[in-house]
């Protein structure tokens, strides 16, 4: 059944959408009704303009992972030479990674381990492209190794490979994008800093790989795999994310974590590991998450955020040093729009634009407010209203943003 309408013919049956599955810089051809738009747009499957802007970065650059040209730590964001469509990033114990709007893929930084991907081992303090491919889009690095899932769903990895984290079925090393498996069905990523990875498919479910201590990977065990194994089977894991410790949510909203609790990451009120999924609470509002290396951050649909877990340089922002073990909401904004861990800091972005930042600053100046200074409560960094995107970024000293 289809009827006129001003512009076309609406069909009942909807087309489908082409490009990127989580929405951003795919289309949409064909016409469709307002209703089944607006139940993509809720999934977060209708298409959207790539984000594109500049690139900054700053604190921890011994190996140049800042991107500067330079191994010199900066107190306060730079801007990553004077490109415009840097769309995706991530951030790795000393490695960063990106993709531009074109989907070419760059990475600079520690190189030891091939986790540049570059097919040698030396360490770049600049972007240099991997390959010459233009369809890399979601990237995630973690502790010396890399992974990427491209626009036709294939899912890459490369670097250290000591516990199996790169998912290829063996413990070798590669210092070029090799291909895990031959699915087209990758969704999206997390690599953490505790040498494992969880990633989602397009069908909803929930796969995980490398190491397993605490029972990071959700199998019920703390056995290493070397090749995706599914969680459960379920179908309905919407995010995820990932330090030493693991955190997901699902369609309905809630929030699911287990793996290492000694620090009260899992935020279950306790200190002790969960090898399965266990429920966080019993709350159908989560909305985003993020994970530093033992804390975790959450912003609800409300627009408030929690933190719980490690919390010894004040990177829960509650004005205290204190340990959670279970969700607290930071202050009582409700403005709060995209978050990320590092190893001992946060980040986050308001529905304004504005950038903030608390936790550990000694030394190398990760929050970017032009000092070493500690911060337990969030602190405005500048007076931009433009910032667009942070990366996963679990193990880093430093710091980077996308603004437009």
């Amino acid at each position: 059944m289809s009827q006129k309408y001003p512009g076309g013919i609406i069909s009942k049956t909807a087309p489908v959408t082409v490009g990127p599955v989580d929405g951003e810089g795919g289309s949409a051809p064909g016409i469709w009704t307002l209703t089944q738009a607006l139940e993509l747009n809720k999934q977060s499957l209708w298409p959207k303009p790539p984000v594109q802007g500049e690139l900054y970065s700053w604190g921890y650059n011994q190996y140049g992972q800042l991107g500067l040209g330079n191994r010199v730590s900066r107190s306060s964001p730079v801007q990553v030479g004077a490109l415009t469509t840097w769309s995706r990033i991530a951030g790795g114990s000393q490695h960063t990674l990106a993709t531009k709007t074109d989907g070419t893929l760059w990475s600079w930084g520690y190189n030891l381990n091939g986790q540049l991907g570059l097919g040698g081992a030396v360490n770049i303090s600049s972007p240099v492209q991997v390959g010459a491919l233009t369809n890399w889009y979601q990237v995630a690095a973690g502790n010396r190794f890399s992974t990427s899932i491209k626009t036709d769903g294939t899912l890459w990895s490369w670097g250290q490979n000591n516990q199996g984290q790169l998912g290829l079925g063996d413990a070798l090393y590669r210092n070029s994008p090799a291909q895990v498996g031959a699915l087209t069905t990758w969704y999206k990523i997390a690599s953490a800093s505790g040498g494992f990875n969880l990633a989602i498919k397009t069908d909803g479910t929930l796969w995980s790989w490398g190491a397993n201590y605490g029972g990071a990977l959700g199998l019920g065990d703390v056995v290493y795999r070397s090749s995706p194994v599914q969680i459960g089977a379920l179908t309905t894991w919407y995010q995820v994310a990932c330090g030493d410790f693991s955190l997901a949510t699902k369609t309905d909203g809630t929030l699911w974590s287990w793996g290492n609790n000694s620090k009260g990451s899992l935020g279950l009120n306790d200190v002790a590991n969960r090898s399965s999924p266990v429920q966080v609470g019993a709350l159908t509002a989560w909305s985003t998450i993020a994970a530093g290396r033992y804390h975790a951050i959450a912003i609800k649909t409300d627009g408030t955020m929690w933190t719980w877990g490690f919390n010894p340089n004040g990177q829960l922002g509650h004005n205290n040093t204190t340990y959670l073990s279970s969700p607290v909401q930071v202050g009582a904004l409700t403005a709060w729009y995209q978050v990320a861990g590092g190893r001992n800091h946060t980040l986050a972005i308001k529905t304004d634009g504005t950038l903030w930042s608390w936790g550990r600053n000694a030394t190398y100046g990760a929050l970017g407010l032009g000092d070493a200074v500690n911060r337990s409560s969030p602190v405005q960094v500048g007076a931009l209203t433009t910032w667009l995107r942070l990366p996963k970024m679990p193990l880093s000293l430093s710091s980077l943003a996308i603004k437009s």
